[in-house]
């Protein structure tokens, strides 16, 4: 049976943290990734492009999902951000991997899911200036790649790359190999650059 990812966008979301694991999971694994928004589509984001969402954020319309990661959008940081902790914890009770990237982790640790685990973001002091007194704080790991702890994961905005690899990892542990190819693919970009 195939594994069904929900990918969580608001208004305003940042196009470079998705694509990678998006393609990834349909291209390398033939996973199915769905679009999902607790906000009326189009959305628009920072780039200027508009996606349509594919399903609510509703738990009730996602029962099927086995991950969900939390794409980054500035509007995470406003007071008036939408609370996604249900889907979160939906997901979270069934064993699925929940993920957050950049902005994106701000729904994690507002929802208590960083409580006892490992987890990172965008630096230490930005995920506190936003949640002072979030459960988990002090597990918190100041680097500049994914971090999984079990199946949370989490990453920093500028870290799409781990935060694919690190999710579907995740997701599909028996993959080893495959994973490792993707770590090797990806670096390589970053080994020529200097």
């Amino acid at each position: 049976m195939t594994k069904t990812i929900g990918l969580l966008f608001i208004e305003g979301y940042a196009d470079w943290e998705y694509g990678l694991l998006a393609a990834s999971a349909v291209e390398w694994f033939g996973l199915r990734v769905v679009s999902l928004s607790p906000h009326a589509s189009p959305l628009t984001s920072i780039g200027g492009l508009k996606l349509i969402a594919m399903r609510s954020a509703d738990p009730v319309d996602n029962t099927d999902l086995d991950a969900i990661a939390v794409i980054g959008s500035d509007g995470w940081t406003s007071k008036d951000a939408p609370d996604v902790s249900a889907i979160l914890h939906a997901v979270r009770t069934r064993g699925g991997v929940v993920g957050g990237i950049c902005g994106g982790t701000l729904p994690l640790a507002r929802a208590g899911l960083f409580e006892g685990v490992s987890h990172t973001s965008n630096g230490r002091d930005w995920i506190l200036g936003h949640e002072p007194a979030y459960a988990g704080a002090s597990r918190y790991s100041d680097v500049l790649h994914a971090v999984a702890d079990g199946r949370i994961v989490s990453a920093p905005g500028s870290a799409p790359g781990t935060f694919a690899v690190a999710f579907l990892e995740a997701l599909l542990p028996e993959n080893k190999e495959q994973f490792s190819q993707m770590r090797t693919m990806f670096a390589r970009e970053y080994a020529q650059a200097s």
